[in-house]
This record gives C-alpha cells, sequence and structure tokens, in this order.
C-alpha cells in the first residue's frame, strides 16, 4: 500500500474543518464550516420566529429541542457509517497482501472512512450553532437524554454518567471519558434568581480556577443546575449528565442520580440547597436531594461547599 496519512478523525477536527474537507478531494466543493454554522443559526432563527409569539410558544422548547435532537441523532448515525469504515479499513490492514486489488481496497476503505468522518463533523456544526441560537433565545441548554456529545467551538462536551462509569470500568475511555477532576453540583429548582446566578457562577468560576482540567456533574434537573449548564456551555467545560430514572427508581430518582453522581469520584460537591434571595428564602424548605448528595460527600470525605448569598463554604 502506498504511503498516505492516517485516515481523519473528528475528535481532532477543531476549527479545521475546512482543511480536512479540502483533502478529500472530492470533485464536487464541501460546505465550508462557516456557512454550516450560519445554517444551524439562520434555521433556529426561523423556527422560534415561527414559534414564540404563537399559539404555539408554551411548546416551542420541546419542538425547537426536538429539531436539534433529530440533528444530533444523524450525526450518530452517520458516525456508526464511519466507526464500519474503519472496521473495514483495520481488517484490510491486517490481512494485507500487497497485492493491487488490497491496495485499491484498503483506498477506497480510507476514502470512504474520512468522508463519512467530515459529514459527521458537518452535521455536528449545524446542530451546535442551532443549540447555540436556541439558548441565546430561550435561556435553555440542549442537551440530548440519552450518550454523549463530543464538544466543539460552539458547545462543551457532553458525557452520559452511565457511559461514563462503564468506560471507567472497561478501561474504554475516549470520548466518554469524565476526567479525573469531577466537580458535582446539585441545586434547588427554586434558585433561578438573579442573585442564584451570580452566586452559582462565582462558585464553578472558583471551582475551575481550583480544578482547571475539571468536568461538571449534574443531573440535568430544572432551575438552578440548567444555570450551571449554561456556564458549562460558555466556559467549555465538559458535562457529566446522570439523569434521574424515574421509570426505574420513581420518586426515590432525584436521590438515586446521587448514587451516580458520587460513583463518579469527584473531587468536589458544590451545593445550593435553597434560593439566596432572601425574599424567596424566607420560609422556604431547603431540597432534600441537594442535602442528601451534602451528606453523601460528607460520609464519603469529599469536599463539600454550600453556596450562600456571601460566598461559597464548607457545608
Amino acid at each position: 500500500m502506498s504511503a498516505s496519512a492516517p485516515f481523519l478523525n473528528t475528535a481532532e477536527f477543531g476549527g479545521a474543518f475546512d482543511a480536512f474537507a479540502a483533502a478529500l478531494e472530492d470533485p464536487r466543493p464541501h460546505p465550508t464550516e462557516a456557512a454550516l454554522v450560519q445554517l444551524g443559526h439562520a434555521v433556529m432563527d426561523e423556527l422560534l420566529d415561527v414559534l414564540l409569539g404563537s399559539a404555539l410558544e408554551d411548546h416551542a422548547s420541546v419542538i425547537a429541542e426536538a429539531f436539534i435532537g433529530g440533528l444530533h441523532a444523524g450525526a450518530q448515525r452517520l458516525e456508526r457509517v464511519a466507526d464500519r469504515s474503519r472496521e473495514t479499513l483495520a481488517r484490510g490492514l491486517r490481512d494485507f497482501d500487497a497485492s493491487e486489488v488490497a491496495d485499491h481496497d484498503l483506498q477506497a476503505a480510507r476514502t470512504e472512512t474520512d468522508a463519512a468522518d467530515v459529514a459527521v463533523r458537518a452535521a455536528e456544526l449545524v446542530r451546535d450553532a442551532a443549540a447555540e441560537t436556541y439558548a441565546t433565545a430561550t435561556g435553555e441548554t440542549w442537551s440530548p437524554w440519552r450518550g454523549s456529545v463530543r464538544g466543539s467551538g460552539v458547545t462543551a462536551a457532553q458525557v452520559d454518567a452511565a457511559h461514563a462509569l462503564r468506560a471507567r470500568a472497561d478501561r474504554r475511555l475516549a470520548d466518554h471519558d469524565a476526567g479525573g477532576q469531577v466537580v458535582a453540583f446539585r441545586g434547588s429548582p427554586t434558585a433561578v434568581t438573579p442573585e442564584d446566578a451570580m452566586r452559582i457562577f462565582d462558585a464553578l468560576n472558583w471551582a475551575q480556577a481550583t480544578w482547571p482540567h475539571m468536568s461538571l456533574a449534574l443531573t440535568g434537573a430544572k432551575g438552578s443546575e440548567q444555570i450551571a449548564k449554561r456556564w458549562a456551555a460558555q466556559k467549555g467545560v465538559r458535562l457529566v449528565l446522570a439523569r434521574p430514572d424515574f421509570e426505574k427508581h420513581g420518586r426515590a430518582a432525584p436521590f438515586r442520580a446521587n448514587d451516580t453522581l458520587m460513583a463518579l469520584r469527584p473531587v468536589c460537591v458544590l451545593a445550593l440547597s435553597m434560593s439566596v434571595n432572601d425574599g424567596l428564602a424566607d420560609g422556604a424548605k431547603p431540597f432534600g436531594p441537594v442535602l442528601s448528595l451534602a451528606e453523601q460527600a460528607h460520609k464519603a470525605g469529599v469536599r463539600c461547599v454550600r453556596i450562600s448569598a456571601r460566598r461559597a463554604e464548607p457545608a
């Protein structure tokens, strides 16, 4: 087989999509990275313009997230095509007999793999741009209910907690690796005031300064955890989602999700059990799952920091 560069890997694309696409030497032009990003922004802008202010406004988030999810599913399908091509390429390299036919088959498998990888990246660029526009317009941060999302220049990487734990057990890290500096955050669903957002961002900025290579582990619940997700997206910090399984655990699911968070072996737990806003805090009860996670952290000897109105303090 003639000497050539190794096949492409979308995980290494960074901002070099155009260069990798050009390396395919396809006579048909590829859309540029800028054009794909603009497409994602434009389509989501158009979708939200139609929905917001109409009778469908109450359902706009479901429709918009389904659209982004469709792009994500498409990227995953293309990834499976690329994986199958990689398997063919690996078999060809293993069985290579230096014949002209074998060389031709290897080159064809490599070209197919590279083209699929570029297609995956193209779908991810459109998806991430649409997600960014959705977040800017609505304040909500899209994330898939299952699986992981490779980070790009637009969105942070995201890892499913169950995948991360399996990867650790199987020593299969790659895109599912949660990293060695996991910071877990749980917050009250009612802690959504500007004061809460400011304190959450302060606490997360402190955590990132303390653990520069941190991943942020959440359950993905509504309220203050959505604020934390937005911080991660802005900072490009990898997310690890340990979603509660209500079908399996019922009402205990928010508490059982804490077990998954602790199984990730966090270096620190950030806890916001109730709003720091004085008006909301009066008479309010602390959120039980947050108190439960803080207790688990103490028992495990994990540093636990309580987010308060003044500063983040040891809980």
